[in-house]
């Protein structure tokens, strides 16, 4: 089947304003679907609104922004802006962390984050109606509640009011959640096919089942850690950054659901006492050569779609690639790949 293709944005190498603009032009010429800016160690959101103005074509995702620290008012309304902005180009990704990061780096307070999600999922839905419908604002729940709205804080209503939310999961329940209230659901690049297939898209569509108050199509974005190169010495330092990148990710203890599955029953822990340590340079070594093929996606360029379906035909609809794989291939090697992932599979 043909994936759609897009380009994420972390600023990792470089302030992500000063390169905005010049990502997402090169992205929409080079085919790609969309380009997707990360909250890491940027705010998204600017970065979404140089791309829109920068292009005509291409999607521009926050990919994704952290919920919780921000009120489902104020990122109603960045969305509401953004969607004007792009001309409905806009797809609002959104990412609830884990506890350590919003008690310690945000600052708020942890919650169970799939019910919360899920209502600042609706309390967003809810201001977006009263923006395009002017309808009283009446929002009640748990986390969230929202009643007040005149019409000097009223936006209005826009051409394209109809707004895609796409939810990061690793674990079922949020996976639930982005099948009963989302457009579509993000998976963490550190992720495997199987635990995609047996894990995530089953509680999709549990989430999928209940009851809704509108029904929408559903993307599921992936791609996962792809590493590339045309020469094996290229190729060898993609896997070695593909290696580098799941000990990074899997010192965390959310992911770990990902390495029972594989049988790596201790190497969370492993990976969390070494970077307690802050023995960060001796993590990859950690890594068995088993995960880099199971997780990662690693091929020459000109093997690289057929790599990517065999791994997630069926499965995704969509496959991201991350900034540095962007930076490093030339544009006619970007334009072959995307190209090739474009297409339908030849039959056998």
């Amino acid at each position: 089947m043909p994936f759609t293709v897009g380009v994420s944005i972390s600023g990792a190498n470089g302030h992500l304003l000063s390169m905005a603009a010049t990502a997402a032009e090169r992205a929409e010429r080079l085919g790609f679907d969309s380009i997707e800016f990360a909250e890491s160690a940027h705010d998204p959101f600017l970065a979404c609104a140089i791309a829109a103005e920068h292009t005509s074509r291409i999607q521009i995702h926050t990919s994704v922004a952290i919920a919780f620290p921000r009120s489902p008012m104020i990122t109603a309304m960045l969305a509401w802006d953004l969607q004007h902005f792009s001309k409905g180009r806009f797809v609002l990704g959104l990412g609830t962390q884990v506890k350590a990061h919003s008690e310690r780096r945000f600052s708020v307070p942890w919650t169970p984050p799939a019910p919360r999600i899920r209502e600042y999922v609706l309390a967003m839905r809810t201001a977006w109606r009263t923006f395009q419908e002017g309808v009283p604002l009446r929002f009640e729940g748990e986390h969230y509640r929202l009643s007040l709205m005149n019409a000097n804080f009223n936006p209005g209503p826009i051409e394209h009011p109809v707004i895609p939310v796409e939810l990061a999961a690793v674990n079922p329940n949020n996976a639930a959640v982005a099948g009963e209230v989302c457009s579509g659901i993000k998976l963490h690049p550190l992720h495997t096919a199987g635990y995609l297939r047996d894990v995530l898209l089953p509680a999709v569509h549990r989430g999928q089942a209940r009851p809704a108050t509108e029904r929408r199509t559903f993307n599921v974005r992936g791609g996962g850690l792809i590493g590339s190169g045309a020469t094996p010495g290229e190729l060898d330092r993609a896997a070695a950054d593909v290696r580098r990148w799941i000990a990074f990710y899997g010192s965390t203890r959310a992911y770990e659901p990902i390495f029972e599955q594989l049988n790596e029953h201790d190497l969370g822990a492993r990976l969390r006492s070494l970077a307690g340590a802050g023995r960060w340079a001796e993590m990859p070594a950690a890594v068995p050569d088993g995960l880099v093929e199971g997780i990662g996606v690693v091929a020459p360029y000109d093997a690289l779609a057929d790599a990517l379906r065999s791994r997630y035909d069926g499965l995704v609809d969509h496959i991201a690639f991350n900034d540095e794989f962007f930076a490093k291939a030339d544009d006619a090697t970007l334009a072959m790949v995307v190209s090739q992932l474009h297409a339908e599979r030849p039959s056998r």
